[in-house]
Order: structure tokens, then C-alpha cells, then sequence
């Protein structure tokens, strides 16, 4: 009877120890952006350690440039002059695209990080 007991014991420790290394509900992929990769794409910007990455992107008119969220922390993107439209909040691994039509430059910022700015060239 003891036998059966511990057999069933050292049983269900087996399986509840493969259970929990398993699965992780904190992993999230050095990059989760559409075309893989651990640098922004040629028409992305990352939010990336409480900055726009890269800070500055010279782009053709036309062109759509997607920001994606890489941090923890919540950013949104919202332009300097309203030239164009403010993101949502966004939190970990969210997007906002925008298609700039007309050359100029649109400068742009988190309203939650001081400091942390950005510009589109656009020719």
C-alpha cells in the first residue's frame, strides 16, 4: 500500500514539475515585428528602452513607417504640430502606421517620456 502511495506521489510531482517548466507567460521575443529580425525595419521606428529607434528616418513621400511598441512601459506617438494623427496609448508589442503624402519634417514625441523625440524627413 505504501508502495502505491509513493509511486503515485513521485507521479503527479513528475507532472507538475514539467507543467510549470513548460509554460512561461513572461516570455516576449526579442522581435516581434512583421518581418523578423532585432533592428527596425526599413520603414518601422521601435519604441525601445524609453526611446524612438531610429531617432530620425529620411523616407520618400508616400511612404508608411510603422512605430512598434518593444518597451514594457506604455508610449504613444503624437506630432509636435498636429500634421498628423496621435496614436492610441500603446502598450508592449502594439503598432500605429501613418502614410506621409507631403515633403517637410514632422517632428513627434511620447507624451509619457520627456525627452523622448523623434523626426521623419520626408522628400
Amino acid at each position: 500500500m505504501k508502495t502505491k502511495f509513493f509511486s503515485y506521489l513521485i507521479l503527479v510531482l513528475i507532472v507538475i514539475g514539467m507543467n510549470s517548466c513548460s509554460k512561461s507567460s513572461s516570455y516576449v521575443p526579442v522581435s516581434n515585428n512583421p518581418g523578423g529580425g532585432t533592428t527596425p525595419g526599413a520603414n518601422e521606428v521601435w519604441m525601445q528602452n524609453t526611446a524612438f529607434n531610429p531617432s530620425t528616418k529620411t523616407i520618400m513621400a508616400g511612404t508608411k513607417i510603422t512605430w512598434i511598441n518593444k518597451d514594457a512601459s506604455t508610449h504613444d506617438v503624437t506630432s509636435a504640430t498636429g500634421a498628423f494623427p496621435a496614436s492610441p496609448s500603446m502598450g508592449q508589442g502594439a503598432t500605429f502606421s501613418y502614410t506621409f503624402a507631403t515633403a517637410g519634417t514632422y517632428n513627434y514625441s511620447c507624451t509619457f517620456h520627456q525627452g523622448m523625440n523623434g523626426t521623419i524627413i520626408v522628400q
